[in-house]
């Protein structure tokens, strides 16, 4: 049975029409999910952005998904995110000024690198990334827009997941020595030089705290549960837990992996709760989903029915989310760069 809320959240999409589009990340709360004109990771969300005819479009998730939206609108959309306080830890860990500054560093050390940053980091960094040539990726894209970075001859910076970057390094065969952690303390005075010169990739030391939580022995003690047993993971997971694991993939990964899956199948996954869960109850009865750890997104649950509600009765007043237009032209170059270089096949 609907609630309230949602009944009046339904009504008022009714009353917006084509005029309204909702975007919600598979991270969110059920109760949002379910509101969903388009339900998505980060890739396919972005992907979806401009071919919008909405004027407004509500974007459930965190703030750095929000200004991708609202840098691949177009001319008189509008993008709202219901809860303007939910960041990306993960983003905040590569402040836009210390990214130009490392970056500034290291050229002027001779050490010329294409930026090559994770779609969670924020504009600033983005645009850091457009004005050098540089791109951005997802977790379901990385492989692709990695290799496509090397390609260029240039070397790679990868940011802000180390742990994205050594795995999708680690899947195109780039050796551990062609590899080096950044350290960026001390506004970058304190990187190594001649290590970043010596090295194919470069990775920032940033990482997602959800994902950091599922460790190697968490594997290996499911494995003494029951060997049958199926463990995948996200990409953002240590590259210790991602090589004891069974397969490991981006969110859109792990649904098609489940859902593919032979009836009766136990399959125990690593990644943010809520999908999980979700999973957990789709396949209730016809598979076993399970949580590797319990390890849930605060950010993303602040999301829920009543913020939701109060985006949409406050669209004609409310402030959108906008970049600032220097920020803008090249951080939206750089993500049109990605969604070529995906359309294409990294060619």
């Amino acid at each position: 049975m609907k609630t309230p809320t949602a009944q009046q959240i339904a009504a008022i999409r009714r009353a917006r029409g084509t005029g309204l589009a909702i975007l919600v990340h598979h991270y969110q709360r059920d109760e949002v999910v379910r509101h969903a004109d388009i339900l998505g990771d980060s890739l396919e969300l972005s992907r979806q952005v401009p071919g919008l005819t909405a004027r407004d479009i509500v974007f459930c998730g965190v703030h750095f998904m929000a200004e991708t939206a609202a840098m691949l609108a177009g001319p008189g959309q509008r993008v709202h995110l219901p809860t303007p306080d939910a960041a990306c830890v993960m983003a905040n860990m590569a402040p836009g000024p210390l990214v130009e500054a490392v970056l500034d560093r290291l050229a002027a050390a001779g050490r010329d690198v294409l930026p090559l940053a994770y779609v969670n980091s924020s504009a600033a960094v983005k645009a850091a990334c457009g004005r050098r040539g540089g791109t951005i990726c997802t977790s379901a894209n990385a492989a692709t827009m990695l290799k496509w970075a090397l390609d260029q001859g240039r070397g790679v910076l990868f940011l802000p997941d180390k742990m994205l970057g050594q795995n999708t390094c680690r899947r195109l065969g780039v050796a551990a020595d062609s590899m080096h952690i950044l350290d960026v303390r001390e506004g970058g005075r304190r990187l190594d030089l001649e290590a970043a010169r010596r090295a194919e990739v470069l990775f920032w030391p940033g990482q997602c705290v959800i994902h950091s939580r599922f460790k190697p022995g968490d594997i290996e003690a499911v494995r003494r549960e029951n060997p049958e047993t199926k463990v995948v993971v996200h990409p953002e997971c240590s590259p210790e837990t991602v090589a004891l694991a069974d397969a490991a993939g981006s969110t859109s990964f792990i649904i098609k992996y489940v859902a593919e899956a032979p009836p009766g199948a136990d399959i125990v996954i690593g990644t943010e709760l809520h999908l999980v869960a979700r999973l957990a109850s789709q396949y209730q009865g016809l598979k076993t989903i399970r949580p590797l750890r319990e390890s849930a997104c605060t950010n993303m649950a602040k999301g829920t029915e009543e913020t939701l509600l109060a985006a949409l009765t406050a669209l004609d007043t409310a402030v959108p989310v906008t970049v600032p237009d220097d920020v803008r032209e090249p951080a939206r170059a750089a993500v049109q760069r990605m969604l070529d270089v995906s359309a294409r096949g990294g060619r």
